[in-house]
């Protein structure tokens, strides 16, 4: 076992060498340490002598820089003591150079004023315009501005400088009295020029009296004109209707049954589906009007349950034609007067065949111009010889064996009648293929309208049918015509409406008070609403 002894005797040894190797370690970090606290203990008694010598050496320049500072500020003080005295010398050269300035500027101030209140006397004054008190104000003034510069030269004339004050004062004078001689100047030139507008207004007044009367006879022809042209057509008219009805005389008092048959079938066939005519469909109103339109063109037709034709008698189209215009006037008449709608299913298709037969057209007029004189529009004048009830019957009055009709049932039935035509003019059939304008469009109601306003009115009735016409067909006239329409309109209320009012007895205000709404209400909203009755595309799909 002697090298087991042996391996723990190298342990032991090595186990000693390892605990003398710590130990010399530990003794060296210990020496190590003490240094460094030695090192640091220096370090810290040499910052501390440091900062103190440094704070030594602060307080000495901190002395210095005080010193210095004094010094800086006596010397600063020195310097503008010397600055002020020579401030005060420029002050007091600047003193006596802007008096000098001063005086001379008070001397020029005085040779102006004196100038220019030369301009203000009266003596001197050259023709002007205005009257001699206010000449003479302007001299009053003029010398008192002159006296209050002499005044201030006064108080300087003894070698003193003038003021500020002194020239402040001799400015303001100055000033004053430029703004009078510019005041002066334009009341001259307003005076003159008042003068000459005067003059040129009374040449304008004298060439506007030229104007106005060249005008009134040109509007006088005019009118003149338009009415003769007028009543030449609404002549014109009646006689083609009495050709017309001249042409079919045969037909028409022929003694024959047949004849007589065939003509009350004629009548049955042209009247009849006008009387059918309602705003219950679309279709049913296309029907009615391809019926009309076949009796026209000759072809059958069935009646009755009877097939009739315009060509089984060669006066069987003036016939159709004449009663179907005669029935179209009347169903506006009586129809159109109770219900206000029922014009416009009746206008489209009187529109749609009046344009593609015209001759039916022609004689609607000439039988609305024969019930409704108002309608052309003409105020038949009472002739000579003229028994009173023959002329009711011109004017559109019933007239029978119990005497003529009341007023409110005249009324009625001619606001039934402008009700239709002014729904004719502005209405198309709308399945037709010709284009261009109507045969009888809104021209024509402008022109009534315009024609109106140039005839003297009537109480009651005109009132009345301006009213119909207005609501029937105003929205029209507004958007074809625009402003031409409104300045018409504004007229009519302005100028001709209190003729309206000066012709109406206090009994006949309702059609009056009606109209004056109906205006002052489309002028205010600059808008007249569409007629009730029109027919929508909603209909014609009906």
């Amino acid at each position: 076992k002697w090298w087991e002894s042996r391996l723990r005797q190298e342990q032991q040894e090595k186990l000693v060498a390892s605990v003398v190797t710590s130990e010399s370690e530990q003794l060296k970090r210990f020496e190590e340490f003490m240094e460094l606290k030695q090192r640091q203990d220096f370090q810290s008694m040499r910052d501390m002598m440091d900062r103190e010598t440094k704070e030594s050496i602060g307080r000495q320049e901190k002395l210095k820089e005080e010193q210095r500072h004094r010094m800086k500020i006596l010397n600063l003080r020195l310097r503008e003591a010397e600055q002020q005295r020579l401030r005060e010398a420029e002050l007091e050269r600047q003193r006596q150079a802007e008096g000098r300035d001063r005086r001379r500027n008070l001397n020029t101030i005085q040779e102006e004023i004196l100038q220019l209140n030369q301009l203000l006397e009266p003596s001197t004054q050259t023709r002007t315009d205005l009257p001699p008190s206010s000449l003479s104000s302007y001299s009053t003034r003029g010398n008192q501005l002159c006296s209050q510069v002499s005044e201030v030269v006064r108080k300087t004339a003894e070698g003193e400088f003038p003021s500020v004050d002194d020239m402040t004062a001799a400015e303001r004078a100055l000033h004053e009295m430029r703004a009078l001689i510019r005041l002066k100047q334009e009341e001259v030139a307003k005076a003159q020029e008042k003068k000459k507008e005067q003059e040129e207004e009374e040449e304008r007044r004298k060439e506007a009296e030229l104007r106005a009367q060249q005008e009134a006879q040109k509007k006088a022809e005019e009118t003149a004109k338009e009415k003769d042209s007028t009543l030449k057509w609404y002549k014109e008219l009646q006689e083609a209707s009495a050709q017309c009805a001249q042409a079919f005389e045969q037909l028409n008092s022929s003694k024959d049954m047949q004849t007589k048959k065939l003509k009350l079938e004629l009548q049955k066939a042209a009247t009849i589906p006008v009387s059918q005519i309602s705003s219950n469909s679309g279709s049913q109103l296309r029907e009615i009007f391809d019926k009309v339109d076949k009796l026209l063109s000759g072809r059958a037709v069935v009646s009755g349950g009877r097939s009739v034709s315009t060509s089984q008698h060669p006066q069987a189209l003036e016939f159709v034609s004449y009663k179907l215009a005669e029935k179209f006037v009347k169903q506006g008449e009586e129809e159109v007067a109770s219900h206000h709608e029922a014009a416009f299913p009746i206008a489209v298709v009187a529109s749609g065949i009046w344009e593609l037969h015209p001759r039916v057209g022609e004689l609607v007029l000439a039988h609305l111009h024969k019930k409704c004189p108002y309608a052309v529009p003409h105020y038949p004048p009472m002739k000579d010889g003229t028994a009173v009830d023959d002329y009711q019957r011109i004017l559109g009055y019933r007239v029978d064996d119990s005497g003529v009709e009341g007023q409110d049932s005249f009324l009625k039935r001619m606001s039934g009648m402008i009700r239709l035509y002014a729904a004719i003019i502005q209405l198309r059939w709308p399945y037709g293929s010709k284009q261009g304008p109507l045969p009888h469009g809104l021209s024509h109601g402008w022109r009534w309208l315009a024609q109106m306003l140039n005839m003297e009115p009537l109480a009651d009735i005109t009132a009345t049918l301006l009213f119909d016409f207005l609501e029937v067909c105003g929205n029209a006239l507004m958007k074809q015509y625009q402003g031409q329409f409104w300045k018409l309109i504004l007229l009519l209320k302005d100028e001709y409406f209190p003729r309206i009012e000066a012709v109406t007895s206090s009994g006949q205000m309702g059609s009056v008070i009606r109209l004056k709404q109906f205006l002052e209400t489309s002028l205010q909203n600059r808008q007249i609403s569409p007629p009730k009755g029109q027919l929508t595309s909603v209909f014609w799909r009906s």
